[in-house]
């Protein structure tokens, strides 16, 4: 069987959805005094950065980085680390990841961060495919797909292109 990639994101699409969804976490975070956009390495980690640029641009809310390391081939509860530690108490936290399919790496992901002082946790994600096997709302989603659980999604953020494909 051959599998065929059809482009559902392109480039410009993709910047728009990251211009939108940095409006609505300055708009849901308007009076944090920090806010620590943690992104879940590989792309969760570039759309984390594309993010921060954004709400840099629109606000004066300090925005930090935090990358999330953790093993999504893990049969069990996974190795989850981070890059530092938030340096403030009752902080604003998003997790953010580029497609969310069972929430599965989200929920790990966030474990960490629910045993600190957190203020708020919030979730972005670029793509959310609705096949929800853990209970994690998404509070700032760039698009909806519904897909079949046979259906993938890819998505690309090389300097020369950015572009989600189904496959």
């Amino acid at each position: 069987m051959q599998t065929t990639e059809k482009r559902i994101l392109e480039k410009a699409q993709i910047e728009q959805i990251i211009r939108r969804m940095a409006y609505e976490i300055y708009e849901q975070n308007y009076d944090a005094s920090k806010i620590f956009l943690a992104g879940i390495d590989n792309n969760g980690v570039k759309i984390s950065e594309m993010l921060a640029r954004e709400v840099r641009a629109i606000s004066e809310i300090p925005v930090e980085l935090i990358r999330i390391d953790i093993d999504k081939e893990a049969q069990s509860q996974p190795t989850v680390s981070f890059s530092k530690e938030p340096d403030v108490p009752n902080f604003t936290l998003i997790v953010v990841d580029d497609v969310l399919n069972s929430g599965r790496t989200m929920i790990y992901a966030l474990d960490p961060f629910l045993k600190m002082k957190v203020r708020k946790i919030q979730t972005a994600v670029l793509v959310n495919r609705s096949h929800k096997r853990f209970p994690i709302a998404v509070d700032y989603k760039g698009f909806e797909l519904g897909t079949t659980i046979e259906e993938h999604i890819h998505v690309q953020l090389t300097d020369e292109d950015y572009s989600a494909y189904l496959y």
